[in-house]
């Protein structure tokens, strides 16, 4: 039994468990705090449940009307609703509105609450196996030209010369997660390293573990394809926070949160190289996460996929040593950083020309942008930050978020939100 429990007192949604693993010892009850979340997003039909609990309101939301919503997508799991009280008249309206069965929250009437479920589950498998043997159930699996079972495809978000992307729900995850798919096959001239690359990526989110890095679900090979499922972020990357100057003490936390990221990532000996806007993805709950290790180079790894001498990255935000493709460490991922915080500070990016050289060059020999107004008091932060000699910057990630939680505690009050 696996129940996607949709509530936001955390004392109920343990009751709710207790009732549930006393019928089903190995129940797998997954909470949806709709309060830090809002609702489930259009897209997901928790095809990964047996059974969706729904609460009739929340702090803030009305439960009938999600019930509504819910119900009415097509294919979406069977739900049972939690009215006020044990009263058949909310009972009929819930059926109604689309429920399978609805119950009393209250008091909960324990053989009542399992039965539903154990219903809704026997009518969630009838739905799936009837669905997955359709046409429509069998196209939604296609992803390009692999399929892939236990994924349903909802759109295409990307594509380049190496892979595509695609928003899919996995029903093992029982979310909307992003899948990235390429074809597993080598040039014969063996030249082409893209499956390396991207096999690469695998391994190095593999081996970092942190709640600001994205999360990696699996990576599968079927056939000629290979596919990495990872967290998808419906927020958005951070370019779109930054369509206006964030105040001060926003910039800095999500600098913090950034820096606290790279620490992760560099103690495991990964360089990410391409960080920038949007790179950093923003969660349901406002946290911020790095993606896109495409281009990231592991000191571990005996594959070495980066030609020497080739300039990677985008040059908006590369620093001066890789932007000359010298030889780079730690400290340029935090130069890129500081180029991060200006734009967020000003809505300006540091240095800008009409082609990618001209501001390679800015970047080695213009000075070091001025911040005014509330965010003077950050300029020796970003003076270290993006200072030209790699020797001259702050030495660690650690180093940095210190620095930056120092200045952003001694922020004016009337400058923290400016």
């Amino acid at each position: 039994m696996r129940v996607l429990l949709i509530d936001d007192d955390p004392r109920y949604r343990a009751l709710i468990r207790h009732h549930v693993t006393c019928r089903w010892p190995d129940a797998d009850v997954v909470t949806w705090n709709p309060v830090r979340r809002g609702v489930p997003p259009r897209e997901l039909l928790g095809q990964g449940y047996d059974a969706v609990l729904l609460d009739h309101a929340w702090r803030g939301g009305d439960g009938w009307a999600c019930l509504g919503d819910l119900a009415s997508r097509e294919g979406f799991a069977p739900i049972v609703f939690l009215t006020p009280a044990a009263d058949p008249a909310e009972f009929d309206r819930a059926v109604a509105l689309g429920a399978v069965a609805a119950i009393g929250k209250a008091k909960i009437d324990h053989a009542r609450l399992t039965e539903a479920l154990a219903a809704a589950a026997r009518r969630q498998f009838e739905l799936q196996s009837a669905w997955r043997g359709s046409a429509a159930g069998v196209e939604a699996q296609r992803f390009g030209a692999a399929t892939l079972r236990g994924y349903r495809r909802i759109r295409e978000l990307a594509r380049g010369s190496v892979s595509e992307l695609y928003l899919a729900e996995s029903e093992a995850v029982g979310e909307l997660v992003a899948l990235k798919i390429t074809r597993a096959v080598r040039k014969s001239s063996g030249v082409d390293q893209s499956f390396e690359r991207f096999l690469q990526e695998y391994e190095i989110l593999r081996r970092v573990r942190h709640p600001n890095v994205v999360r990696i679900h699996e990576l599968g090979v079927m056939d000629d394809f290979a596919f990495i499922v990872m967290e998808y972020f419906r927020g958005g990357d951070l370019r779109r926070r930054m369509r206006q100057p964030l105040a001060p003490d926003v910039a800095l936390g999500y600098a913090i949160e950034i820096c606290d990221a790279l620490a992760a990532v560099h103690a495991g000996g990964i360089l990410h190289r391409d960080l920038k806007p949007g790179n950093v993805m923003v969660r349901d709950d406002g946290s911020l996460a790095l993606i896109d290790f495409g281009l990231a180079k592991h000191a571990a790894l005996e594959l070495e996929i980066t030609d020497h001498g080739l300039i990677f990255g985008t040059p908006h935000y590369m620093s001066p040593e890789q932007g000359h493709a010298q030889p780079v460490d730690a400290r340029s991922d935090l130069y890129s950083l500081g180029v991060m915080l200006y734009e967020m500070l000003t809505h300006e990016k540091p240095y800008v020309a009409d082609n990618p050289m001209a501001i390679i060059w800015q970047h080695a020999k213009a000075p070091v942008p001025t911040l005014t107004g509330a965010a003077a008091t950050i300029q020796p932060v970003l003076a270290r930050l993006m200072a030209k000699d790699p020797d001259a910057r702050y030495e660690t990630a650690d180093e940095a978020a210190v620095a930056i939680r120092a200045v952003r505690r001694a922020l004016p009050r009337e400058s923290a939100t400016a």
